[in-house]
């Protein structure tokens, strides 16, 4: 017999300043607490709303769960007619569109989000029209770093673009030192990277990259994104990664490829395959994007990249809602205690998009078993070594737990998920039944 329990909406959690935790793998509060990194792209937000439609954007995702809003600071000219820089010039920024820009960090403040903002795109200090230098990089870094001192901020710096030579390289450690001093090193860093790519490949062993974050972009279904948090658990010394652009709900497959066909679209199974993938291979949180709210899309015409769909109708597809699913599931239980383990696996898909991916705690108390396609899988329990288990089928379509009866006391078991094929993916929970760990509730 199968039991349910329906789940409930998420109190959002006030930002504030964060740390790296003891073990090098997750994201902490100052106080130690674990904090669940769920970012949304909001690439256009200082340059695109005006302070109303801000808060309406803000207040809908702090409501669905996310921590995290990414955003660009030196953007187009806000609705109030005000540019961010005189003259282009970084050593020159304006007053008014950074009261702007203030204002938008206060609000998200208010609702318990943490704003992660990159200080410009890429292609302004890479390429011909580049307009940071070493010089003038730090400065503008010095004069965030200050003017965001004390603010829930995390420093994305990159801006969806490789390092291609020394200089520019020169100017992206330019702008980290700036931004350190301007702060004295109270926010976190990183680097978003073009994708597919890793901040790992330029970056890992800078002293100011506090975690990693990889693009795994938009090139196909069951792209498995997972193998980048894989990449990274890897490598020495150990720091936190997460996917900081994976697939975008509606966006064109492939779009960035010649003949892509605009009619075939990424949908909320893509957007959760890559969540629970990329999280179960070592992922310290996730990033979620629609092509329609990046780009803060009016609904008017063709936007870019084909949005044809306002970006006030599409904050409330399904995807973003599932994202607040994924948060909850994962702090319903110590999730910072989680690592990646095949070997709890026996059988069941390794490749492909039915493939597998689990996550055992460190004290082995539960575990999370991720199948993209409801395929059967085959558990070794004994890898939770307790005198008994709560087994549960979790849906992260709608957050529903499905109790397993008693299951069979023997060591290896064979499951058989409630659904199958695409779009029908689960999550089976083994627990020691001791812990006595709630269903998650949304």
């Amino acid at each position: 017999m199968l039991m349910f329990a329906c789940v409930a909406v998420v109190a959002p959690i006030r930002g504030e300043t964060f740390r790296i935790s003891d073990n090098h793998r997750y994201i902490v509060r100052a106080d130690g607490t674990p904090f669940f990194y769920l970012g949304d792209t909001a690439w256009g937000l200082f340059g695109s709303l005006n302070r109303e439609e801000a808060d309406f954007y803000l207040e809908n995702r702090a409501a669905k769960g996310f921590t995290v809003i990414q955003a660009v600071v030196l953007s187009r000219k806000n609705p109030y007619g005000d540019l961010p820089l005189e003259e282009n010039n970084p050593e020159k920024p304006v007053e008014a569109y950074f009261k702007h820009v203030d204002y938008i960090v206060d609000k998200a403040e208010e609702l318990g989000l943490t704003m992660g903002m990159l200080p410009t795109w890429g292609y302004h200090w890479s390429g011909s029209h580049a307009i940071f230098t070493p010089e003038n990089a730090y400065s503008y870094g010095k004069f965030l770093g200050t003017r965001y001192k004390g603010k829930p901020v995390i420093w994305i710096l990159g801006g969806d673009q490789n390092i291609r030579n020394d200089n520019e390289r020169a100017t992206i450690e330019a702008l980290a030192k700036g931004l350190g001093d301007g702060d004295d090193g109270e926010h976190l860093i990183t680097f978003h990277p073009r994708g597919p790519g890793l901040s790992s490949d330029y970056f890992h062993t800078a002293e100011w990259l506090d975690f990693n974050m990889y693009q795994s972009s938009h090139a196909a279904h069951d792209h498995d994104n997972g193998l980048f948090a894989e990449h990274d658990y890897k490598l020495n010394p150990p720091k936190p990664t997460l996917d900081g652009e994976p697939r975008y709900e509606t966006i064109p497959v492939s779009f960035y490829f010649e003949g892509f066909n605009p009619m075939v679209r990424f949908d909320d199974y893509d957007c959760r395959q890559a969540a629970y993938w990329s999280l179960l291979a070592g992922a310290c949180g996730h990033t979620y994007g629609n092509n329609s709210v990046f780009q803060f899309h009016s609904g008017k015409g063709e936007g870019g990249i084909h949005a044809l769909i306002s970006w006030k109708k599409a904050i409330d597809h399904p995807g973003a809602f599932q994202m607040g699913i994924v948060r909850k599931l994962f702090e319903s239980r110590p999730f910072h205690l989680l690592v990646p383990d095949y070997e709890i696996i026996l059988d069941g898909p390794r490749t492909g998009g039915a493939k597998i991916r689990a996550a055992i705690a460190s004290d082995r108390s539960f575990a999370f078993i991720y199948t993209p396609r409801g395929e059967k899988i085959t558990i070794d329990k004994s890898k939770i070594p307790a005198q008994s288990h709560n087994e549960i089928w979790f849906d992260p379509r709608y957050g529903v737990s499905y109790i397993l009866d008693e299951g069979d006391t023997m060591a290896i078991q064979t499951y058989t998920p409630p659904t199958s094929g695409r779009g029908n993916d689960w999550i089976l929970i083994i627990e020691d039944k001791d812990k006595q760990y709630p269903l998650p509730k949304f």
